[in-house]
């Protein structure tokens, strides 16, 4: 009987031994898996976090160059518009300096049709 005994104990404690073994087994798969996914969000939040950086520096750096453009286009604006003032004023300054013989050459010329001669 001690023989059974210890055979049965013996049978036993495998028995606890692979159930141990088991958990175990499962506890390592859990833990594995548990794992593989929190490597993956985390791998995923960090992707998350580097494409939100990117794309926040991306348009800061076209709002720039938007602004840039924009004050390009003021400053030519701006040399257009002073040089369209000069162009302006010289043709005005002509203007009044040739419009008072313009007007005597056609008002001669007036006198001269009313008169009876030709243009």
């Amino acid at each position: 009987m001690k023989e059974d005994t210890r055979r049965s104990e013996a049978h036993i404690a495998l028995t606890n031994i692979k159930e141990a073994e088991e958990k175990a087994k499962r506890i390592i798969q859990d833990a594995r898996e548990k794992t593989s996914a929190q490597i993956i969000q985390d791998a995923y939040d960090e992707a998350e976090k580097m494409k939100d950086k990117y794309l926040t520096e991306a348009r800061k750096r076209a709002e720039e160059r938007k602004n840039a453009i924009i004050l390009k286009a003021r400053e030519e604006t701006e040399k257009i518009k002073k040089k369209s003032e000069e162009e302006i004023a010289i043709i005005r300054h002509k203007a009044k300096t040739t419009m008072p013989e313009a007007v005597e050459k056609i008002t001669e010329k007036l006198r001269e049709f009313l008169k009876g001669g030709l243009l």
